[in-house]
């Protein structure tokens, strides 16, 4: 028997159009399964049913009325908590944000409700999202729902848990340096970061460094494609615009189109010297390489070398650079955890010079990358070094620095595409003897979702995931 769970995004926005369903009935379902899972995983930091119930109300009388409908119309969803929502608590996973509400929203939330989409709540964030896991002091850490005793992966991570253990068929998240990727790839799911331009981070979200957008989550690519859809486009201000598609084109459309036969590389090179590719990595990596071949792609290896010594210091630096506009209070930075305050003092000790000089070493790193790999339509990378880590791994000894460089030797491959504003996708092909999801990483041309939304659809067409479930989905 299908369930409403069962049911992708747009298979409820269907179902909701041919009144086989409610947007009440689809929204209280998902409530449900946030009241009966949440406890053990870890999705939400806050979940907001009296207004999610409302908006269902409302989708129901634009039913009843008629007219044109938006696409996601009754469509249950959530909004990552590093995203302001006019008047719901956003914490940005912080302690020293607790009771903060906002009065505006963030442009890509009003997006999503003009596209039909309903959000039940606010999703589990690590603080202020500067980790690659997701933990805080509000709501303790995102568990894997394949397995509850490792991390879900961050920043995205509440994102990630409420869709791979059937809360919500799609959620919103975003990724200054893997956090849409990587918990995509934890949890068995598509995860795509969209070009640098392509998705509004207005009118608050005025990112200096240019690494941070928002994107999708979601089970299949046509879900992913759909919710990308209903994010895209500039706000007037925006400091960078990605060229919109042609009159009539779609995402969801690129999901349902021929890829053609494409030359793709093998792209291995980290800046970190010690991140070598654990076995079960490098299996996924080797047999989606395979598999791109059987397709009929071309596919060789990316020549070495184009990272030079200097990315990784200046990438450091430029990440630090956040925490020095954090809204702390002077008298309670004591309260923020060990990561979040060793890297507001690197960013602080920055004199102006150290931070130009490490931003426009980036600028021009971004520039000989891109022109050195031109000649690939598609490049294929892991999206981490391990297979997802135990509780605690990161933390557990309280050294913010330590904890920092765990990261980075994890999560070695993701940052370089937001350095470099290229679109990137994970997608879930290969999973362990012992059952956990390992995530590809797919990386396109600038501004050319299009094609990798193709290949990703191929992909699933190939070698189908979405039938997967973790043991909570029953």
């Amino acid at each position: 028997m299908t369930r409403l769970h069962d049911l992708t995004a747009l298979e409820q926005a269907a179902a909701v159009r041919s009144r086989e369903v409610s947007p009440t009935e689809l929204v209280a379902h998902a409530l449900r399964r946030v009241e009966a899972l949440d406890a053990g995983l870890g999705a939400f930091l806050t979940v907001t049913p009296e207004r999610a119930l409302a908006a269902a109300r409302r989708a129901e009388r634009r039913l009843r009325e008629g007219g044109e409908l938006p696409p996601l119309l009754g469509v249950p969803t959530a909004v990552k908590d590093l995203n302001n929502t006019a008047g719901v608590r956003t914490t940005f996973g912080s302690t020293v944000l607790a009771d903060n509400v906002p009065t505006v929203d963030d442009a890509v939330v009003t997006r999503l409700a003009e596209a039909g989409t309903i959000s039940i709540g606010k999703s589990n964030t690590p603080e202020f999202g500067f980790p690659c896991y997701t933990d805080n002091e509000l709501a303790g850490p995102a568990r894997c729902p394949w397995d509850p005793t490792r991390l879900a992966g961050g920043s995205s991570g509440g994102a990630a848990v409420a869709v791979a253990a059937g809360m919500l068929p799609v959620a919103q998240g975003s990724d200054g340096g893997g956090s849409i990727r990587i918990p995509a790839s934890i949890n068995g799911l598509v995860g795509l970061k969209p070009s640098r331009g392509r998705v509004s981070n207005a009118p608050l979200g005025g990112d200096v460094t240019g690494l941070g957008t928002n994107g999708p989550l979601a089970r299949t690519v046509r879900d992913a494609a759909a919710l990308l859809d209903a994010m895209a486009g500039p706000v007037t201000g925006d400091p960078a615009w990605a060229p919109p598609l042609p009159p009539g084109e779609t995402f969801l459309g690129a999901a349902d189109r021929p890829v053609g036969r494409l030359r793709i590389g093998r792209y291995l090179e980290t800046p970190m010297a010690d991140a070598g590719l654990e076995p079960a990595v490098r299996t996924a990596f080797d047999d989606a390489a395979r598999l791109l071949e059987e397709l009929g792609h071309e596919v060789e290896d990316v020549p070495p070398g184009l990272l030079g010594p200097d990315v990784l210091t200046a990438f450091e630096r430029v990440w630090s650079l956040s925490g020095t506009l954090l809204p702390v209070p002077p008298g309670r930075v004591g309260e923020l955890r060990p990561l979040t305050r060793e890297l507001r003092a690197r960013g602080l000790a920055l004199s102006a010079q150290q931070a130009m000089e490490a931003l426009t070493a980036l600028r021009l790193f971004a520039r000989r990358f891109v022109t050195a790999t031109d000649r690939f339509d598609v490049l294929l990378a892991p999206v981490t070094t391990m297979t997802p880590r135990p509780l605690g791994w990161f933390d557990a000894d309280g050294d913010g620095a330590a904890d920092f460089a765990r990261q980075e030797r994890y999560a070695a491959f993701t940052a370089v595409f937001n350095v470099t504003g290229q679109p990137a996708v994970s997608v879930p092909l290969h999973w362990t003897g012992d059952g956990l999801p390992v995530g590809t990483m797919l990386v396109g041309r600038p501004a050319d979702e299009v094609t990798l939304l193709a290949l990703a659809a191929q992909l699933e067409a190939a070698r189908p995931w979405a039938h997967r479930h973790p043991p909570s989905w029953d």
